[in-house]
């Protein structure tokens, strides 16, 4: 195996993961690599979904989307790989099949975790963290980059993980001018919440009380009430709406990636699950309470100063199940009063925020 060398690595692929808030955890990685090779043609392989957080990164060259309908089939992503004559493959996702991928075609360069009977695919086969239940996701994906410096033969730099995400003011004004078209008025507080779960019904705060905090949200701080999520979490938003006595505006199912992100980076607050659009609204840098049931905080809640958790564990949390095979006591015993009080405190000190940015106070 010849020796790893940056003026030699041209052309680089990375194998991105597969759901929104993993690629936003990602994100430091994809910094640190453009930092190790600022020359080099990086190219992020990912799912469609991906494309609105991705798509004006200074950090990546070029999107590679497979999925059912674009290079989606395991020999098309072989061919596609071997055209553009990879000399390096970053696989940040797990499965056997990014490994067979790259293996297949011909990558002289490796690297990524050893699971999934992956070792024999990978030139650079990377041993399972000790600490991955321990340490938060992102430094998952950074210890990649940080193995890849160490091969280069340099001693790795140490800094603040960078997850942040920028919109453009093109973005922005679309956003702006599409929710005054929903009904938002301008100056309203505008807070977003995210009921729904598309992978696990055990992270939902249950519906009832989404409708209880939102009406209190409207009564007492006059804000209007968005309710986003993919069109598969229609039904949960749905509930919400009909429960409510104030009336929300329903986003769910009505937006691609790239307007909720744009979306998210407008509003004053963003209250959700264990979900995606947390760790978008977080990487904004909107204050964003996350409600935390059966999965563990310490490892993939947002990474930002921005983000807030409310969680109240039982022994048998965090038990990382999609349904609750009991009485669903971890997210129950978060009331609506904890809730609203801590979402009140967010708003208005997000608010005197932004009076303090625009230069209203000396």
């Amino acid at each position: 195996m010849p020796r790893l060398e940056a003026k030699r690595i041209n052309r680089i692929v990375v194998r991105g993961t597969n759901w929104v808030g993993d690629a936003v955890m990602c994100i430091p990685a994809l910094r640190e690599l453009r930092r190790l090779f600022p020359r080099s043609t990086i190219t992020l392989a990912t799912q469609p979904l991906a494309k609105g957080l991705f798509a004006n990164a200074e950090y990546i060259d070029d999107l590679l989307i497979y999925g059912p309908s674009e290079k989606g089939s395991v020999i098309q992503q072989i061919n596609e790989w071997k055209r553009r004559e990879f000399d390096l493959a970053v696989l940040f996702q797990n499965a056997f099949k990014a490994a067979l991928i790259a293996a297949a075609a011909r990558v002289p360069f490796r690297i990524g975790y050893a699971g999934q009977w992956r070792r024999a695919l990978l030139t650079q086969p990377l041993p399972l963290p000790e600490w991955r239940d321990t340490r938060h996701e992102i430094y998952y994906y950074l210890n990649i980059v940080a193995e890849i410096e160490g091969l280069l033969g340099w001693s790795s730099q140490k800094k603040e993980p960078d997850c942040s995400i920028k919109v453009s003011p093109e973005s922005q004004l679309s956003a702006s001018n599409f929710l005054r078209g929903r009904g938002l008025q301008k100056g309203q507080p505008a807070i977003v919440f995210c009921p729904g779960s598309i992978n696990s019904r055990a992270k939902r705060w249950p519906a009832e009380r989404y409708a209880e905090l939102g009406d209190r949200l409207v009564e007492d701080c006059e804000a209007r009430i968005l309710l986003i999520g993919s069109k598969g979490e229609t039904d949960i938003s749905l509930k919400v709406s009909r429960l409510m006595q104030n009336k929300p505006i329903v986003l769910t199912g009505e937006t691609d990636l790239t307007e909720l992100v744009a979306i998210l980076d407008l509003v004053d607050l963003v209250v959700t699950n264990d979900t995606g659009p947390a760790h978008i609204a977080t990487a904004l840098g909107r204050p964003t309470l996350v409600i935390f049931g059966p999965t563990n905080p310490a490892t993939t809640r947002p990474f930002g100063h921005s983000a807030q958790i409310l969680r109240h564990p039982p022994e048998c949390a965090p038990c990382m199940l999609r349904d609750c095979p009991i009485d669903h006591r971890c997210m129950t015993a978060i009331t609506p009063d904890e809730v609203f009080e801590r979402a009140r405190e967010m708003l208005v000190e997000g608010q005197l925020r932004k009076i303090v940015k625009a230069g209203n106070i000396a």
